[in-house]
């Protein structure tokens, strides 16, 4: 008999896409304008020059903190948003997409320590595949 007591709900992830290269965080609860600042300091410690960062419309990405954090970066930081409702067009969705049903479909973790050991190495897998990230682009259609 198989127990599993984990919630999805406790375990969040946030990652930012290059044409070549994907940067993520992974977090125990949800993702607030706390953590998308931290984030966005993290990209900016990661990728040199001016970033473009194209956001859906999640309330954290919308609140007042980020948009002051932004807006303190001497136009650093560029942001353009996705339509209401277009995750297909969200390359990162792809990404998620892929580490769920590809990297992460049978494991069964203990608890959220696990999980969160596993879903790293999955994804530092991932990213050691840049035709997979690039697909990711292309599947979004906003390669060319």
């Amino acid at each position: 008999m198989l127990q599993h007591q984990f919630n999805w709900n406790h375990f969040s992830a946030i990652a930012g896409i290059t044409w070549w290269r994907f940067y993520f965080r992974l977090y125990p609860d949800a993702i607030n304008a706390d953590r998308v600042v931290e984030f966005l300091r993290h990209l900016q410690r990661h990728v040199r020059g001016k970033l473009l960062i194209v956001w859906d419309r999640l309330n954290a990405h919308r609140s007042a903190l980020v948009r002051d954090f932004v807006a303190a970066q001497g136009g650093r930081i560029q942001l353009e948003w996705l339509p209401a409702y277009a995750p297909e067009l969200n390359p990162v969705e792809y990404l998620w997409g892929h580490w769920k049903h590809h990297e992460l479909p049978n494991f069964c973790p203990r608890d959220a320590w696990q999980l969160s050991t596993e879903a790293r190495r999955a994804l530092r897998r991932m990213r050691r595949r840049p035709s997979l990230i690039v697909a990711f682009w292309k599947q979004a259609d906003l390669f060319e």
